[in-house]
């Protein structure tokens, strides 16, 4: 029986188990629209914006390990999704991104709506493909799904001209798919694994650095195991966190531009590093030539081009990290339980002690300005680390990478590449259409916020009780710390002068609208926006002089940290996270 394209789509969907689309309407995709106005099996997520739409596809991939899937029409329908595809593609994010396009007899002359996303897409997806045969596109389809979500994950971007869409073709479905020039290894080899095992054994100042392909492979409790094992402090990346327990008495916390001072002087202070899915981005290595000095080099990756790309190392093992580190872990086992790790390595834990009570991550607690640290400490306490927590980009997304306590993987969804604005809240969405029981918050500045605030129809017509915590400091505060310490306070068109009164703006959406003023009103208004089964925004006026410490200025090595000043006059106690 033949079936037309759209019909062939929505099967390939169904076939591949989606649930849920995010997407928008337009012209040359309503063919596809109208098989979902009464299909059962797929929801469709109306955004109010295809960035949105993307972001939110982003979040529900991010918190569940499976594929997000976006529909959009042509033309700006379709280059408004880039911005979204360039996230995802960053952090290695497994998204299907379906765009519509005019008739293949009019690709090229300019038509209504027409914009070449494939080629504007080409630098920032895995992989993109433009249909040209309506019998093609359940094999295509397919395709799509398998390299988006193999190897090193990544968005896909299939572009549907209407002709295809709409003619009529046998339906195919491939159950196995080859393509003879995509082969990602995902077992380790066997004699680097155990040369890294035993460059393990023999060093004294051993660290594990985990990155975003912890989480990525599922491999939390092989990398648990590992660090627990051999008696080896982690740290994490920016987007590793939550791969290995933030209150494990291993854990360092994120390292890098705004790391702790302990993780940065491990780092430089070690003789071994075991970096684990992931690509030593600048912001975690600083200045390149004065990285990690004294250390030998472990490197695992699925991704062979991201090993040696930025530093030297000395042992690559190309991999998925989750088989990696089983086989890595029974090599060790082997190799004896005569190993006693505890004198191995107890003047290394010493020093790391040492440096943890010289500069534990700190903050000036005031009783008459809401300090943003004070907001995430408390999120933290209430929540236990149980929460869902999505960020915007800036000092609201550091402060909650150090004073967050994640203890699980796939709770921590930020933007860590592309360093995109605007993207917590649809990504919150995403992620509480993904699990609806459980409490997913945003934590978002005031002008990062205002990037998709037109999501906020979202939340609410599909009644999802998303929360928004907003550190309201009326500046883009992040370009504005840069200002003040390296642009001499000359504060260039980062003072938002104009915010929004963000409880009407709330209410005005259907929404709930809480503020707090005062620190006393911050855990009051947490506690109330908890229990309300609605999206609720909260609105936290911050002090707007707060800065983000410690900092690796730009050009510096990670022992080069700017930290926090003296306690002034007006402050009434430091306040230290153990």
């Amino acid at each position: 029986m033949k079936m037309t394209g759209a019909e062939i789509l929505i099967e390939c969907l169904k076939r591949e188990g989606v649930k849920y689309i995010f997407g928008y309407p337009g012209g040359v995709v309503l063919s596809i629209f109208d098989l979902l106005y009464d299909d059962k099996d797929i929801k469709l997520i109306l955004t109010r914006h295809e960035q949105g739409a993307v972001h939110a596809a982003d979040g529900y991939a991010r918190s569940t390990g499976d594929v997000g899937v976006v529909l959009v029409t042509s033309g700006p329908g379709a280059t408004n999704t880039v911005t979204g595809i360039a996230t995802a593609y960053m952090d290695s994010i497994p998204l299907i991104v379906i765009t519509g396009q005019v008739p293949t007899m009019l690709i090229g002359n300019d038509a209504f709506q027409e914009a070449d996303i494939v080629g504007i897409t080409r630098p920032c997806t895995k992989y993109n493909i433009l249909v040209k045969n309506t019998k093609d596109l359940a094999t295509l389809v397919r395709e799509a799904f398998y390299i988006a979500r193999s190897g090193r994950p990544g968005p896909v971007l299939i572009d549907l001209p209407r002709d295809v869409s709409a003619g009529k073709a046998d339906f195919i479905w491939p159950e196995k798919v080859h393509i003879r020039s995509y082969n990602p290894t995902y077992e380790g080899n066997r004699w680097m694994i155990e040369k890294a095992a035993n460059e393990i054994v023999k060093a004294k100042r051993p660290l594990i650095i985990a990155g975003g392909g912890c989480v990525l492979s599922n491999a939390s409790e092989e990398l648990t195991e590992l660090a627990e094992l051999c008696d080896i402090p982690v740290t994490m990346t920016l987007m590793g966190l939550g791969s290995f327990p933030g209150d494990h008495p291993l854990s360092l916390g994120m390292l890098g531009m705004h790391g702790t001072y302990y993780a940065n002087r491990s780092v430089q202070n070690s003789d071994l590093l075991i970096a684990i899915g992931m690509r030593f981005d600048d912001r975690v290595t600083g200045k390149i030539e004065g990285f990690a000095p004294n250390a030998k080099i472990i490197h695992i990756d699925i991704d062979p081009t991201s090993i040696r790309k930025n530093v030297r190392v000395d042992v690559p093992i190309v991999g998925d990290v989750k088989r990696v580190l089983k086989v890595l872990n029974q090599v060790i086992k082997g190799m004896g339980d005569n190993i006693t790790w505890d004198e191995i390595r107890k003047a290394w834990h010493k020093q790391i002690s040492e440096w943890k009570k010289e500069r534990p991550l700190t903050y000036f607690y005031s009783d008459e300005v809401i300090k943003p640290q004070f907001v995430i400490e408390k999120i933290s306490e209430l929540t236990k680390g149980e929460a869902i927590i999505t960020t915007e980009v800036g000092q609201n997304q550091m402060w909650t990478a150090q004073f967050y306590k994640f203890l699980k993987p796939r709770r921590w969804l930020t933007s860590g590449g592309l360093g995109t604005m605007g993207y917590g809240f649809p990504a919150a969405i995403g992620a509480q259409i993904a699990h609806p029981d459980k409490l997913v918050i945003d934590i978002a500045g005031d002008g990062s916020i205002q990037m998709n605030i037109q999501e906020l129809a979202t939340a609410v017509i599909y009644q999802l009780p998303v929360k928004v915590a907003i550190l309201n400091n009326q500046y883009l505060g992040m370009v504005r710390q840069w200002q003040e310490l390296f642009f001499n306070q000359r504060y260039s068109h980062t003072y938002l002068n104009v915010v929004p009164d963000f409880v009407k703006l709330a209410e005005a959406y259907g929404a709930v609208g809480l503020t707090a003023t005062k620190p006393s009103e911050v855990e009051p208004v947490l506690t109330e926006a908890f229990k309300i089964k609605r999206t609720v925004f909260m609105d936290f006026v911050v002090d707007w002089k707060e800065k983000v410490f410690p900092m690796v200025p730009a050009g510096a090595t990670l022992d080069e940290m700017l930290f926090l000043e003296r306690e002034p006059k007006a402050e009434k106690k430091l306040k230290a996270v153990k």
